[in-house]
């Protein structure tokens, strides 16, 4: 008798999980809900529409339902909500938000993909028809459209995080004046302080403002207060200060749901309920560095779990390492990438750490277009265990992030990362490769043949005279 896989959810999780079923199964029938009026869209590139870099908003929608249908057979019910979960009948209640009407639908396996949902503080003026976050097509369209129609000069973008900080990179892209307020000390947290500092700069040079350790506090007519009383000129906000996991489904069918808040699963995806599965955002993951369950929104890894719950349905195997946390953003002239601990990580969870910087150029300096390349390395002291990694550049910052990534995978050592054998062109990197310095570099700190000064010491030790010029 042919499988039929009910799954909850159409970005990138559940997308994945349709297309690899029916990879595995050309019998079984798959149906997949979404709630909005798009599946299978490039969530991560919304923010470019704002900028025309993605210049019709269609584009963003890389299948629709008929694709699905006529090249996977897989039906995409869009406009369809799944409002409960009968694991005693293994059935769902579906609402049609378009006729209003609901209907059960009955399944073998059932998968969760439902993601988060921006967060909506409870302020005065939250709700006003200028207030707009960004999860999906129709949510940047609106933006778009407003600012537009409404001819808007002023922008406040409301948190630093990736969200955020591509939402004002491309609206000021598209000349608007866009003001960015975060409640932390820094944008990006990935990102150590010392280093976010470079992003900031970026920023403020390329025309941001920037308001930092303050939080929205009221959203009025044509502008926003913040916490310490700052007005800032705002005919429109956009809300990008977190996200709420949508939990609601599981936790009301009686899934068990971990520490941290999200779905909690097996190595496997499975819930509490052997025959229902959950990936992507809403799910609680273990943190191969940190060994204890964590939270992590990005689409990699949300795409690799959707392959193993597949699998897993039909008997194969898959090796469950955990997450790492591997990210990277571009911003104006920069890149930027991180992946492991950063030093604030390390400290909060008692590993002994050290770290080095360097800024060496990204290609031969005789080359054109070499430019500096800012790379911090974060090791276990005294093992040398490589931990995380922070690099920000003109240059392929990526590749550097995305080798230490590699090695924090296998569990590399200095040691390892000093002999790593790498690709050399004048044009690409440098002989000695940035990722082969800073191993050597924190070698020579390691074993005390050298002390370095950290940057973020360098102010308080000018200051106080500590050098002579």
């Amino acid at each position: 008798m042919a499988k039929k896989v009910l799954i909850v959810g159409g970005v990138a999780g559940g997308a994945s999980v349709a297309a690899r079923v029916r990879r595995l199964d050309e019998s079984a029938e798959v149906i997949m809900f979404e709630k909005g009026p798009h599946v299978s869209f490039s969530n991560c590139s919304l923010p470019y529409h704002l900028s025309g870099i993605v210049e019709n908003s269609e584009r963003l929608v890389l299948m629709n339902p008929e694709v699905f249908k006529n090249r996977y057979n897989i039906e995409a019910r869009v406009n369809q909500e799944v409002i409960q979960i009968n694991g005693d009948k293994k059935t769902i209640t579906v609402k049609d938000l378009v006729s209003d009407k609901t209907y059960e639908e009955n399944y073998d396996k059932l998968v969760l993909s439902p993601g988060a949902s921006p967060i909506r503080p409870n302020l005065e003026g939250i709700n006003n028809s200028n207030v707009f976050t960004v999860r999906n097509v129709v949510d940047i369209e609106n933006i778009n459209s407003y600012i537009k129609q409404k001819d808007i000069k002023d922008i406040a973008v409301i948190g630093g995080g990736f969200i955020g900080v591509e939402v004002a990179e491309n609206l000021k892209l598209a000349d608007y004046h866009v003001t960015l307020v975060e409640f932390a000390n820094q944008i990006m947290t990935p990102f150590d302080y010392d280093m976010s500092q470079i992003l900031h700069k970026e920023m403020v040079d390329h025309g941001v403002e920037l308001v930092l350790k303050d939080g929205l506090a009221r959203i009025g007519d044509g502008y926003v207060t913040t916490n310490s009383g700052k007005k800032i000129d705002a005919q429109a906000v956009v809300l990008a200060i977190g996200v709420r996991l949508e939990t609601s489904l599981a936790e009301a069918a009686g899934l068990e749901i971990g520490e941290t808040g999200a779905i909690k699963v097996d190595h496997n995806y499975l819930t509490s309920d052997k025959d229902i599965y959950a990936v992507g955002d809403a799910i609680e993951v273990y943190h191969r560095l940190l060994h204890k369950p964590t939270r992590l929104a990005l689409a990699g890894p949300a795409q690799k779990q959707a392959r193993a719950a597949a699998d897993h349905m039909y008997g194969i195997p898959s090796r469950n390492m955990g997450v790492i946390g591997s990210s990277s953003i571009h911003l104006f002239d920069l890149n930027a990438a991180s992946t492991g601990l950063n030093v604030k990580q390390a400290k909060q969870a008692g590993i002994m750490n050290d770290y080095v910087y360097l800024m060496p150029g990204d290609k031969v300096g005789l080359m054109p277009n070499s430019n500096p390349m800012y790379f911090k390395l974060i090791y276990e002291y005294s093992t040398g265990r490589i931990l995380g990694a922070q690099a920000i550049g003109k240059g392929n910052v990526d590749k550097r992030i995305d080798v230490i990534a590699t090695m924090i995978t296998m569990n590399g050592t200095l040691e390892d990362l000093k002999d790593l054998e790498l690709t050399y062109s004048p044009m690409l990197g440098t002989a000695k490769d940035v990722v082969n310095h800073a191993a050597l570099v924190s070698l020579n700190l390691l074993q005390g043949r050298y002390k370095e000064v950290k940057v973020s010491q360098v102010r308080e030790l000018v200051e106080s005279n500590a050098f002579n010029y």
